[in-house]
């Protein structure tokens, strides 16, 4: 194999591997609404009534008419006289007539001809039936009115929503105990090498235990995806040819780790190419570490080979395989979770290659980091005192303990020479 000729940017080589996929079309599972949680909604989700169905209090006090407390206030209290209490889960039997007023807790339904609730912080008990009002209450004061959460017939999730906790707990209020998600992608994996052996066997000297399966299976998962490990390949083509026919037919996506430097024991290409066309669309990738990843796509399928290191084998696991994922699924794009901070020493780079570099978040005194000026990429950020410094972890890329003790990596574009200490910076956390 020869050396790589032509070497992509990651973004442009992202783009071309998902322009080769299909839209999504994956199949739908009907599942209790309870266990949803990370699953991708496959249809949009309508409400089928109004939230709330009836008015409600948002605080603990009185219900009345807001026009009988015009005028109120802690030198002239308007007086009214204490009708009753609101049971909570029942229709209140209570009215409200003029110069009347109901204790009512929070989340209790309004009387009727009620239109406001004034806190009970803003009373004051003359006896058991008479109260002093010292601030007078607007109309729909302290009051949820029907529908104001949601209204009927109301889109409340749109498909492709990867479902939060908070999801969970809006479409339990609304009654829908069960719901369609889409169809967990089957993501098989394969790593190749004549060194490498099961995490749980003894290593001879040369050998080294498979960490890819699990590091890789760990990320597949956290994304909604299934594994299926196909275990340890040695580097024999036709063996890995055999392998990787199979499990590219029984899964959704492919990932063969190893195998795909520019050397005479490279065979993940060749392997790849014999799987279908178009095969392979890249192999090189413009970014440190993870150079000699290769991008396919076979028979509508993805099939990424990833570098043997560990390190490098993550990193563009989250570069390459997450955004397939979500293309097979159809999940909506997701804000990446990301840190300000402060890099505390200078990071060389080579200009033309982008770098990604695992980096230790410390949080910093107060009064020693000021806040960083306003940008574009920062605007809002220097208001929320997001103070932390950004130690890099320096090492060789094959140390996987170098992402193990690094809380996120930090990107440096292709186009600059390296990062000074003291520059603003983005951390992607891992």
């Amino acid at each position: 194999m020869p050396e790589f000729l032509t070497l992509l940017a990651p973004d442009e080589a992202r783009v071309l591997l998902i322009s080769q996929l299909g839209s999504f079309s994956k199949g739908a599972d009907v599942i209790p609404t309870s266990d949803s949680l990370d699953r991708i909604t496959a249809e949009d989700i309508f409400a089928p009534h109004e939230l709330p169905v009836f008015a409600r209090s948002s605080v603990d006090g009185y219900a009345l008419r807001s026009r009988d407390s015009y005028g109120a206030s802690e030198s002239l209290p308007a007086l009214f006289k204490v009708v009753g209490e609101i049971e909570m889960g029942v229709h209140p039997h209570i009215r409200i007539t003029p110069g009347t007023c109901a204790l009512i807790h929070t989340g209790g339904m309004l009387p009727t001809d009620a239109d406001a609730v004034v806190m009970i912080e803003q009373t004051q008990k003359v006896n058991s039936t008479e109260l002093e009002v010292v601030r007078a209450v607007a109309v729909g004061e302290n009051v949820i009115q029907v529908g104001e959460d949601i209204s009927r017939g109301q889109i409340i999730l749109e498909r492709g929503r990867r479902l939060r906790p908070a999801d969970l707990g809006g479409l339990m209020a609304l009654g829908i105990t069960s719901l369609k998600v889409v169809t967990k992608i089957k993501v098989g994996l394969i790593s190749t090498g004549d060194e490498l052996v099961a995490p749980g066997k003894s290593v001879n000297i040369g050998q080294v235990r498979d960490v890819n399966t699990y590091s890789l299976g760990a990320l597949v998962i956290k994304s909604g995806g299934i594994i299926n490990s196909y275990g340890i390949v040695r580097d024999d083509i036709e063996a890995l040819r055999d392998m990787t026919q199979k499990a590219l037919e029984e899964n959704d996506i492919l990932l063969i780790t190893a195998g795909s430097s520019a050397s005479a024991r490279d065979i993940t290409a060749d392997a790849i190419q014999s799987l279908g066309k178009p095969g392979v669309l890249v192999h090189g990738i413009n970014t440190r570490p993870g150079k000699p990843t290769i991008l396919g796509v076979c028979n509508g399928k993805a099939v990424i080979g990833l570098p043997g290191n560990p390190v490098s084998a993550l990193v563009n696991g989250y570069l390459f395989v997450l955004p397939v994922i979500q293309k097979l699924t159809g999940e909506k794009p997701r804000a990446q979770a990301v840190v300000l901070a402060r890099l505390s020493v200078n990071i060389p780079s080579q200009a033309g290659r982008e770098d990604w570099v695992p980096v230790k978040l410390k949080p910093v005194d107060r009064t020693v980091v000021p806040d960083p000026p306003s940008s574009n990429s920062s605007q809002g950020l220097n208001r929320l005192k997001c103070i932390y410094q950004a130690d890099p972890i320096f090492g060789k890329s094959n140390l996987i303990f170098n992402l193990v003790y690094a809380d996120g990596l930090l990107r440096i574009p292709e186009a600059d020479t390296g990062l000074t200490a003291g520059t603003w910076v983005e951390v992607m956390l891992l």
